[in-house]
């Protein structure tokens, strides 16, 4: 019951954030909209930034999560371990696009600058083991000479950019204005095999 709670107040500041941005939201405002009282909300979490620390910690944990479990199958080969990793960062991002929207904001206006640093120190952990996978491949001669950082600053900005405006999406995809391209499986897929495309291009010989 406790996690529940605690997770249902994470998902209704998610929703807040991701409509007002950090400094337009309260706990009160929260208070309201997850039907908690105010006193609940500073139990969990203490004080806003916290609770907005939260809320990004525990979507990039979840594919801190994720890449383990594809670093520590040692059946795949490199490239197999790219591909899924790929699937899962757009897998992860399609179905949460308020989240998305959440981290975006801090990235850009960091206006607090121990949040932004820990934010920062959560996703490049991310980031160094797609950076390590490229670059053990370079050094085995399994994979081309290329530039490591930048091929993850691609997968993550091709992703970025689909989700920068639904209204965008849809008109690049030729798809009606009111439709939702997040929730398509297909547009999904689709995703996916563009950017394994352009990194296999990149890397394999």
């Amino acid at each position: 019951m406790h996690q529940d709670k605690r997770e249902h107040i994470i998902t209704k500041a998610i929703e807040l954030f991701a409509e007002k941005g950090f400094e337009g939201s309260s706990i009160r405002d929260l208070a309201s909209i997850a039907d908690v009282n105010i006193a609940m909300v500073n139990y969990y979490f203490g004080s806003k930034e916290k609770l907005y620390e939260a809320v990004i910690e525990k979507r990039v944990l979840y594919m801190r999560d994720f890449i383990d479990n594809v670093l520590s199958n040692t059946s795949l080969s490199l490239i197999d371990q790219l591909d899924l990793i790929i699937d899962g960062f757009v897998n992860r991002f399609l179905s949460d696009p308020l989240y998305h929207r959440v981290l975006q904001q801090e990235l850009l206006v960091s206006k607090r600058a121990q949040m932004h640093q820990r934010i920062i120190e959560l996703i490049i952990k991310n980031a160094k083991d797609v950076i390590n996978i490229i670059e053990k491949g370079i050094r085995n001669k399994e994979f081309k000479k290329a530039d490591p950082e930048l091929i993850f600053a691609s997968i993550l900005g091709t992703i970025s950019q689909v989700m920068l405006s639904k209204t965008l999406c849809n008109c690049l995809m030729e798809k009606p204005i009111e439709f939702n391209p997040y929730a398509d499986k297909k547009i999904q897929q689709r995703l996916s095999a563009h950017i394994k495309q352009f990194v296999h291009a990149l890397l394999t010989k």
